[in-house]
């Protein structure tokens, strides 16, 4: 299994997601992907089409006053 971080802090929506998407194809099953966003609405968005998209989601967190972190594993 392996560990990919994507960082988009100071990409506006929806480019964490549409980044994240990408990012999820050149991954195998068991891999997860680290996303770290400043974009507010991405702590919806993100979530959401991890959800639609059958990927669970291993950690969400606050790292900073306004920066997150989410863990999407690819099944």
């Amino acid at each position: 299994m392996a560990q990919v971080t994507l960082e988009t802090n100071g990409s506006v929506c929806p480019f964490p997601l549409v980044e994240a998407k990408q990012a999820m194809t050149t991954l195998t099953s068991g891999d997860e992907l680290v996303i770290h966003f400043d974009c507010t609405q991405a702590t919806d968005a993100i979530p959401r089409w991890a959800a639609e998209s059958g990927y669970p989601v291993t950690d969400f967190s606050k790292r900073g006053p306004a920066e997150w972190s989410i863990t999407v594993q690819k099944p």
